[in-house]
């Protein structure tokens, strides 16, 4: 279905102040100047009982990661290993401050949202090792009574290879991954590709440029922990939320994954946001249609919490 007038008027508005990656600004150091430029909307605040800034040992160095606790947080509470989208390339902690803070408040769950290394500087798969880092971390510092990966978009993506790794790697134990809108293959050949294209905020020359920076010259796409479904064998992963947009490139990799996952075994449970774009989650304080498929998500984390 079409974008509603306010869907399009809010699609508009978001490219207009953001990069045009693959387009005109085809720098990342530049795309992440204006990001850091952009006037923000002021906002009431989501309040949690504490915020803290740190760092953990990790395959390269030292990994920047900010832990929201919520109040009431038990002796041994539930933890979400948080991967912010941005098409491993930009965005960081700043820029899904708002979304990590509410996943602590309405699911009473610590969150440690990773500040993972950026491509090009830091190529496939260091984002995904960093992630995994944060994820060893969390179980070791925290032996939480469920212990699940979430990310948007790339950090959708990362979310899944993570859950891939610890399988692969025996630990750590993950009980459920959330992955919204998440990047599952290298190929950009589905339907969603064509039919989304352009128009929706996130396009199709827009992911060609993400994955040119994730990718390098030499990178392989088609390796599991840069395509997650690809593996052969997705079996004996943890149970899964999915999320996705219809108007979004990256649509039918999600759905395809979903299916995928379901097929080897995996509990796994899948929307579609109809007539929504890629990065709706978080807006249903600015748009209302975006708040069934938002309630919907955090249904199934408190299910998967519970």
């Amino acid at each position: 279905m079409p974008p509603s007038e306010t869907v399009q008027l809010f699609i508009d508005a978001l490219a207009g102040t953001f990069p045009d990656v693959g387009g005109d600004c085809l720098d990342p150091v530049e795309a992440r100047r204006i990001l850091a430029e952009r006037p923000e909307i002021p906002l009431p605040p989501i309040e949690v009982a504490s915020v803290e800034g740190t760092t953990i040992p990790g395959p390269a160095g030292e990994v920047p990661v900010r832990i929201y606790t919520p109040e009431g947080v038990p002796s041994e509470p539930a933890v979400i290993v948080f991967s912010h989208g941005g098409g491993w390339a930009l965005c960081g902690l700043d820029t899904h401050d708002r979304t990590t803070r509410r996943l602590a408040q309405e699911l009473g769950a610590v969150v440690v949202s990773v500040d993972y290394r950026l491509a090009p500087e830091a190529r496939c798969p260091a984002a995904a090792e960093d992630a995994y880092a944060a994820t060893v971390w969390a179980r070791e510092r925290y032996r939480p009574r469920k212990l699940v990966v979430a990310g948007d978009s790339a950090g959708g993506n990362l979310s899944a290879v993570v859950a891939l790794m610890a399988r692969d790697r025996s630990g750590p134990s993950i009980d459920h991954q959330l992955l919204v809108y998440p990047v599952t293959d290298h190929a950009m050949d589905s339907p969603s590709y064509t039919e989304n294209a352009t128009g929706y905020f996130l396009t199709s020359s827009h992911m060609a440029w993400y994955w040119e920076q994730y990718l390098g010259p030499d990178g392989d796409g088609s390796h599991p922990y840069a395509s997650p479904i690809r593996a052969d064998d997705l079996s004996g992963l943890p149970p899964a939320t999915v999320l996705t947009a219809e108007l979004d490139p990256l649509r039918d990799e999600g759905e395809a994954y979903a299916a995928a996952l379901a097929a080897a075994g995996t509990a796994t449970q899948a929307m579609r946001a109809d007539g929504l774009f890629h990065g709706f989650f978080g807006l249903d304080e600015f748009l209302p249609e975006a708040a069934p498929p938002m309630d919907w998500a955090l249904a199934r984390m408190h299910d998967a919490l519970a």
